[in-house]
C-alpha cells in the first residue's frame, strides 16, 4: 500500500466497509491519497458506509455500481472477498473479452485464496471457452 501513496494512485472500490478492501480504504487515505467509494443507495441507507474516510459516490443498483467503477477505475485488482467481489471480477473479464476495455487485470491470492480460481479460469481456457489474453 506504500507504493500506491508514494505514486499518489487514487484508490476506486465498491465502498462496503465489510470486506478487506475496506481495511486497505482506510490506510490508503491515512497515508494521502485519494479514496473514492462507490456504494449503491441501498447499502448506503443502512450505513454500513464509513463516510469519514473517502469520498463516496452512490449509485442506484449494483450494476450501475460496477459501470462508475469501471469507468473511475485505470487497473483492476481484486483482493480476497466475497460474492460481490467475484460478481466484480468476472464483469471485469468478461469486459475485457469483448474488447469493451484493455485494462490491466489482477488477482491478490493471500494464502492461496484464489488458487482454485484460477485452476478454474485454466479449465475453461483449456476447453477453448474463455482465451488466454483474456
Amino acid at each position: 500500500m506504500v507504493g500506491l501513496t508514494e505514486r499518489k494512485i487514487h484508490l476506486v472500490y465498491e465502498g462496503g466497509n465489510l470486506e478487506l478492501m475496506w481495511s486497505v480504504s482506510i490506510t490508503i487515505f491515512l497515508r494521502g491519497s485519494q479514496v473514492l467509494g462507490i456504494i449503491p443507495k441501498a447499502l448506503a441507507k443502512v450505513d454500513i458506509i464509513e463516510k469519514i474516510v473517502r469520498e463516496e459516490l452512490q449509485v442506484f443498483t449494483m450494476s450501475k455500481g460496477m459501470n462508475a467503477i469501471f469507468d473511475h477505475a485505470d487497473t483492476f485488482i481484486a483482493l480476497p472477498g466475497g460474492l460481490g467481489t467475484l460478481e466484480e471480477i468476472f464483469h471485469i473479464f468478461f469486459w475485457a473479452q469483448l474488447n469493451i476495455h484493455k485494462k490491466p487485470i489482477g488477482l491478490l491470492t493471500v494464502n492461496g485464496f484464489y488458487d482454485n480460481l484460477l485452476s478454474f479460469l485454466d479449465q475453461t481456457v483449456e476447453h477453448n471457452l474463455l482465451t488466454s489474453s483474456t
